[in-house]
């Protein structure tokens, strides 16, 4: 991390909180001085501007840090200390490469390439210290995690509801295949996945339960900073789920593959998105540290 550079103030209310070279005191009613702690969050990985008061971090942008009620809780208990959840989409896997319908299926792996991408995705997290990581059992997102979490102690942890929605018939069949085969079932999926079914059954409408489930698993553990390994769709369903979004909104997220997404939660379970689609590290040698 880059040097810290200290603000010293009298007052609240900066005149140009981007302009550090015009910022001076000011009279302050209680006549005492502060320390005011502020994280800037920058594109570049040498560049950090932390300062401290009392332990605690302001952010420049006026980030709610002790938000109340915000959100809905997506705990039933109260958590033991606040959490950091960071999400990573596995990487290109063979049915990808392919343009296939994935789906639940465990017959597409991780291609060489994906298994860079992943390589890529521990060097850049390689600063932060995770102490569990949760992981899809499902092939392609289980040698992700693998690869992300290889030398640590703590074991790997699967969870089911980390796996991908059941797409039934589609899932293995090409993409233009499917539009040409099953032209009514194929659209739905793309253009109205809500009301996507088979005999009943919704995938999308289930991808939701599950999401709320897994959020739930994850949170009643102990620790404060855990990894998350899966797959797009259901990263797009935690990622709704917990800023509160119905499953009309299923295609209004898109993470890459081998992108991140960051959450902060409160003691309360309640969530406030860091970063969603981080991919500067599959392009170059970034670094992250937040």
């Amino acid at each position: 991390m880059g040097a810290g550079i200290i603000l010293t103030t009298t007052h609240l209310n900066f005149p140009s909180i981007t302009d550090f070279t015009h910022i001076s005191k000011l009279n302050n009613p209680l006549n005492a001085r502060r320390r005011i702690g502020i994280q800037c969050s920058s594109s570049t990985p040498d560049l950090s501007i932390i300062t401290e008061n009392n332990g605690d971090v302001m952010s420049l942008t006026g980030g709610a840090l002790d938000f109340r009620k915000a959100t809905t809780s997506l705990s039933p208990h109260r958590l033991s200390s606040p959490k950091k959840i960071t999400i990573v989409r596995h990487g290109l896997s063979s049915w990808n490469a392919e343009s296939r319908v994935q789906g639940s299926s465990d017959l597409s792996v991780l291609t060489d390439a994906g298994a860079k991408q992943a390589e890529r995705c521990r060097e850049a997290l390689a600063n932060i210290h995770f102490d569990r990581c949760f992981s899809s059992p499902i092939s392609r997102a289980k040698s992700t995690a693998e690869i992300l979490w290889q030398g640590k102690k703590e074991p790997l942890i699967f969870l089911d509801s980390l796996k991908e929605a059941h797409l039934f018939f589609l899932e293995g069949m090409r993409n233009e295949d499917a539009k040409q085969r099953f032209p009514k079932e194929y659209t739905t999926w793309r253009e109205d996945p809500i009301n996507f079914n088979v005999n009943g059954n919704y995938p999308i409408r289930d991808l939701w339960g599950t999401a709320a489930e897994a959020w739930r698993e994850i949170l009643s553990n102990p620790g404060e900073n855990f990894l998350v390994i899966t797959h797009k769709s259901k990263l797009r369903a935690l990622v709704c789920t917990a800023l509160g979004l119905g499953p009309e909104r299923f295609r209004a997220i898109d993470v890459n593959n081998g992108g991140i997404c960051v959450f902060n939660f409160n003691k309360r379970g309640e969530a406030m998105l860091q970063s969603l689609n981080m991919t500067a590290h599959m392009y170059t040698d970034h670094t992250y540290m937040y």
